[in-house]
């Protein structure tokens, strides 16, 4: 199996591809291959979290420094991060709870205490054979307060567990790469900052009319940071800002090769860990 895929490598004609790995015939242990002079080397990777019964996914590590796509590597993506079974249910609840959390009501009425007029008794308790009123202020009345109404600046925040969050991030990671629409790129570095070069980039590369771009980091490279001031469908993201609705929200999501093993190490550290998790109070550090 790893002959006929290295020479399958080789027909391709690649010109740069310093590191590629796929996986063994061990569930414990990958393999990565070198390029040096054409000649490839082998060597043994331990898995931290290895697969049970799936194989590692393989995807293509691309470049940004020229128009033309160049693949560059293969890159290894864990089965239970890129390749799980997407729950749309899970996907819609990570959707509600992020649009109900930055919601904020502002709609306002009046009680009958805020409203204008009123403060005596209209007419007396007895005597005139009419129904009894306090002040014509009360709900009753027409012009009066209302009871039970919306009042201004009330939140819809909550909490969603921590599984759902999880389980929802890779149920839409492995939709997109299920998708084609999920790519990895070595780095966020461009030749210009002429935001002319990435729309011919991401119209040559069929890259959708939206796209999200991940770093591993927050101090994204000045070139892409300029180019992409004027351009409102491509936005930059730090690994740790990904969310279910960002994704959603554009149609392709490119990540840096350091950014998708961050996200891998978190996931599967979080999926694995035996911690138990506290319930979410908004005081807790």
């Amino acid at each position: 199996m790893s002959s006929a895929l290295i020479n399958a490598i080789k027909r391709l004609n690649i010109s740069v591809l310093p590191q590629i790995r796929f996986c063994s015939s061990t569930a414990n242990q990958s393999s990565a291959i070198n390029v040096i002079n054409n000649e490839f080397s082998v060597t043994k990777k331990e898995w931290k979290f290895p697969p049970s019964y799936t194989k590692p996914r393989e995807v293509w590590i691309e470049n940004l420094d020229t128009i033309e796509e160049k693949k560059v590597g293969l890159f290894e993506l864990h089965p239970l991060v890129y390749a799980a079974a997407p729950r749309i249910d899970i996907i819609h609840k990570n959707v509600t709870w992020q649009k109900k959390y930055r919601w904020v009501s502002w709609a306002h009425t009046k009680t009958r205490a805020e409203v204008r007029g009123g403060g005596k008794k209209p007419w007396p308790q007895k005597g005139l054979g009419r129904a009894r009123h306090g002040s014509i202020r009360s709900p009753l009345w027409r012009g009066g307060g209302v009871a039970h109404g919306p009042r201004s600046g009330k939140t819809h925040f909550y909490m969603l567990d921590i599984y759902s969050r999880l389980h929802g991030l890779t149920s839409t990671l492995s939709a997109k790469f299920a998708q084609d629409d999920l790519h990895v790129v070595r780095d966020l570095e461009l030749p210009t900052d002429e935001s002319e070069y990435l729309i011919e980039l991401i119209e040559k590369r069929n890259w959708g009319p939206s796209v999200l771009l991940v770093d591993d980091t927050d101090y994204a490279p000045r070139n892409i940071t300029v180019a992409t001031d004027s351009l409102q469908y491509v936005n930059i993201m730090p690994v740790y800002g990904l969310n279910v609705y960002s994704m959603l929200k554009h149609d392709t999501l490119i990540l840096t090769q350091a950014a998708a093993e961050k996200i891998e190490e978190r996931i599967l550290h979080h999926l694995n860990s035996t911690k138990v998790v506290s319930k979410f109070k908004l005081s807790q550090v």
